[in-house]
């Protein structure tokens, strides 16, 4: 087998256990239920996240603050990390592991929900982040990898995938992120 079709195999293998995880798919329903209540209840999603995670949940973010499958009203959804003035700014002046939490002070509110996404699960940044967000009331959804990290105690809902491969993570992390993107569209605005 070619390293192509091994790496194709590796992702198709990853995916196909997340099938057969029947924990995962209840987890990925009541996020979904819990990501159109928030927004039905006139509160945000937001979205954070370090390297490849940044661009998941600027992608995320998007599929729901634009359009998914069809045209439809915008929902609130934003991910963290987009002012990079404030980044800067606050990753040079209290340190880079601060610049989620003081965001989530700033933003978040009682019935909003944050999705933190990290390969490992152990980012200072999005643990810090989560720290905050629950002192506030925010639905915390943690995207990792195998073992969860030390975010897997502390988030409300946790999409754990079954790897240690960071690019297999990743891919799954889109894929499952596609998934509640189109739940939440559809039950938002039935067709």
């Amino acid at each position: 087998m070619s390293n192509i079709k091994k790496i194709i195999q590796e992702s198709i293998d990853v995916k196909t256990q997340l099938l057969r995880d029947a924990v995962l798919m209840d987890t990925i329903e009541n996020i979904a239920q819990a990501t159109v209540q928030a927004f039905k209840a006139d509160h945000k999603v937001w979205f954070c996240g370090n390297g490849g995670s940044a661009a998941d949940a600027q992608h995320l973010a998007a599929e729901l603050s634009g359009r998914f499958y069809y045209d439809r009203d915008p929902l609130f959804a934003e991910a963290l990390h987009v002012n990079t003035s404030y980044l800067t700014a606050v990753g040079n002046d209290y340190g880079y592991d601060e610049v989620y939490a003081r965001l989530m002070r700033a933003k978040g509110r009682k019935g909003d929900i944050l999705f933190c996404i990290s390969t490992s699960g152990n980012s200072p940044n999005i643990l810090k982040a989560i720290e905050v967000a629950k002192k506030i009331g925010v639905l915390v959804v943690g995207m990792t990898g195998k073992t969860g990290g030390q975010m897997g105690e502390s988030c409300d809902f946790l999409l754990n995938v079954p790897s240690k491969d960071t690019p297999r993570i990743q891919e799954c992390h889109i894929l499952l992120g596609h998934i509640i993107c189109q739940l939440v569209e559809e039950r938002m605005f039935p067709r």
